[in-house]
């Protein structure tokens, strides 16, 4: 079934064509990515889906009663509510159902303690009636329980849940935003960036939500990974084009590829054609007895439509950093350091060093302290005990999104660097921003005109005016397109120092990262292999890490080494020590079945109950005593709340059990 029918679909914004003859359809079960460059119309297009921006022509077809949810890149800030109210308020249908069954019961209770009549409360009693089964067919009981599934699938702790929305950041609120939409259910769910605010667990987490998702999804994003997991089809919006591929995005860039080969092959041909003709015209233009020929020749010329082939700008475009100055073996070193923000400490006796040659992803999840360390190592942080240091020659450039946030929007480009390279010639000047790729005319556009992708690069060329052999880099791929990625990836790949970076984007840590450095409760954990290596030794980690009691584990980030080979003894103790962590592992699993299986049976006994009282709810007798009916009510009450209580532990115990088989299924079989 059709959900959304774009057909010839064109849009333009003042001068700027965006694109036109855009058709699309949509249908149940369908997930789309839109990808293209910045500026191309992605979310213009979604606007148009949702009736948000009218189109200049063309037709968009919606299906009758189609609930769309849209999630944008950026949201409003709100107060009042507790964000799980928030996210259960999304469920619009159920929320108002529920609300006008507490208005009736009510209603009916003071009915009969008063001289209504049988008509009335009949009228109260059959309106009742029907919304209780609708509202019984939505899982309406169950609310909560899932709106806080949903919620610690997004990184929120259980106890952030309960407290109010106005004390989150912009990048939290985005996330209640989604599990508002992600609860409602809606038939289509258009998100637009959904990863850009995520940590690497909740991406992993949505993934696996939307591959469950019974309608249909489209979705604007540059995360290649996440594209590859959540999709069928990818549509290129570019140049004004739109193109649909079957597949996810693997399969898209090989389509594409071979599709532009194809036109690049027919386009050769025609203009291979187009020449023989005008050569042909070109000899007997002035020909009397050739002229009724030439004509005829002059018009099929004219009626050639000439193929067009997309460019892959990705194989054409590279930067460069420029090259830095060669700094010791040893980078930095941070020894027994401690930070706190008031009283809450997050890294104490923290030991690092890195050595020259590294580039280090900082993974975790949001709030644990990677912007923090980050930070420290760059030297734009203080910090409350111990020391950093910085090995020979060393010079570090900090990246962030406040280095954006500070572009003057009124300076050109040249502008904008010259007041950071104040000791740089123009003609050096000149070459720096040739290697981020302005060049020619594009080096006096106006700071206010450029695309983010753009607006990035000038700020990593500022930081690069004194070039650097140890690069910080926060979320450096924020506000790029997937080809502006590449390029980036290209970069930082080719740099001949070393990079610490903070990224959610997977694909850019598995294709620069040789170290990983996992951020969590305090802790730091340094992994000295790339991503493949780090998901499969993390598991490991997991497993044994304080199993062997009188053996302490490591303080701060250590260099984990190679294991030697192990003696007879050796392993017959390393064998015991792995069967205890089994045995514990056993015994908490077990605690926590025992624990599940009492929350699901009072479940049971307290959905019969509500069941029961539902039905006596229904009764009209039931209201011919006042005070009976009232203390019904009231247990009828106490027993939903009941529900959301059980549904909440039942979800913090089925939480704490997956996690718990999830590292023993992480745990090799063989050393």
């Amino acid at each position: 079934m059709s959900l959304v029918t774009l057909t010839g679909i064109a849009k333009s914004h003042g001068a700027q064509h965006l694109f036109e003859d855009v058709n699309l359809q949509i249908g149940t079960g369908r997930r789309i990515a839109i990808v293209g460059p910045n500026g191309a119309g992605k979310t213009t297009l979604l606007e148009i889906m949702t009736g948000e921006q009218e189109a200049d022509a063309g037709t968009v077809t919606r299906g009758k009663d189609l609930e769309i949810g849209y999630l944008r890149q950026e949201v409003a800030q709100a107060q009042g509510r507790t964000v799980v109210a928030e996210v259960v308020a999304g469920a619009g249908a159920v929320s108002g159902i529920e609300r006008r069954m507490r208005h009736i019961e009510t209603e009916m209770a003071e009915a009969g303690g008063e001289a209504a009549t049988e008509a009335e409360l009949a009228e109260l009693m059959d309106e009742y009636g029907r919304l209780q089964h609708r509202f019984e067919q939505l899982g309406g009981w169950s609310l909560e329980a899932e709106a806080r599934r949903i919620l610690a699938g997004l990184g929120f702790a259980q106890a952030d849940m309960d407290r109010d929305i106005g004390q989150f950041s912009g990048g939290w609120m985005m996330r209640v935003a989604l599990g508002r939409l992600l609860l409602a259910n809606p038939d289509l769910l258009l998100l637009d960036e959904p990863t850009n605010h995520l940590d690497l667990a909740s991406v992993e987490w949505l993934q696996g939500f939307l591959a469950e998702y019974a309608g249909a999804v489209v979705l604007v994003s540059h995360d290649r990974d996440f594209i590859n997991s959540v999709v069928n089809r990818v549509a290129e919006l570019n140049h004004g084009m739109f193109t649909e591929y079957v597949g996810d995005f693997a399969d898209f860039v090989d389509q594409r590829d071979e599709r532009i080969a194809q036109l690049d092959m027919a386009a050769k041909a025609q203009g291979r054609t187009i020449a023989r003709i005008e050569r042909y015209i070109e000899r007997f233009r002035y020909k009397k007895a050739k002229a009724k020929q030439v004509q005829s020749r002059i018009k099929q010329v004219a009626r050639i439509d000439r193929i067009e082939v997309p460019t892959n700008r990705t194989k054409a475009v590279k930067f460069r950093f420029p090259e830095p100055r060669r700094s010791g073996r040893v980078v930095i070193t941070l020894d027994r350091i401690v930070k706190r923000y008031g009283a809450h400490t997050v890294y104490d006796d923290l030991d690092l060093v890195l050595e020259r040659g590294q580039k280090v992803a900082l993974i975790g999840p949001n709030g644990a302290g990677k912007s923090t360390l980050l930070k420290i190592l760059a030297g734009v942080l203080p910090f409350e005990g111990g020391i950093r240091e910085l090995g020979s020659n060393v010079q570090v450039a900090y990246f962030a999104q406040h280095q954006i946030d500070a572009l003057n929007p009124a300076n050109t480009v040249f502008e904008e660097l010259a007041g950071a390279a104040a000791r740089m010639s123009t003609a050096e000047m000149r070459r720096l921003l040739g290697a981020f790729l302005f060049t020619g005319e594009a080096i006096e556009k106006k700071v206010e005109i450029l695309s983010g992708g753009e607006q990035t690069r000038l700020a990593l060329a500022k930081l690069m005016a004194d070039p650097a052999n140890l690069l910080c880099l926060d979320e450096p791929t924020n506000h790029l397109d997937i080809q502006s990625r590449d390029v980036l990836e290209d970069a930082l790949n080719a740099f001949p120092g070393t990079i610490v970076l903070i990224t959610h984007d997977r694909y850019l840590i598995r294709s620069v990262a040789n170290a990983i450095i996992e951020v969590n409760a305090g802790e730091a954990t340094l992994y000295p292999g790339d991503f493949e290596y780090y998901a499969a030794k993390r598991g490991l980690d997991i497993e044994t890490r304080g199993a062997v009691e009188g053996i302490a584990t490591p303080r701060g980030i250590e260099a984990v080494p190679a294991r030697p080979r192990e003696s007879s003894v050796e392993a017959a103790a390393r064998k015991r020590a792995e069967a205890e962590v089994r045995n514990r592992r056993y015994r908490r699993t077990r605690d926590l079945r025992d624990a599940l299986q009492r929350v699901e049976q009072e479940v049971g006994e307290n959905d019969a109950s509500l069941a029961e009282m539902s039905e006596r709810l229904a009764d009209p007798a039931t209201y011919a005593d006042h005070h009976a009916s009232r203390e019904l009510i009231e247990r009828h009450n106490a027993a939903r709340d009941r529900a959301d209580e059980l549904g909440a532990e039942w979800t913090r115990l089925t939480s704490e059990l997956e996690a718990a088989e999830a590292e023993d299924s992480l745990t090799p079989t063989a050393r």
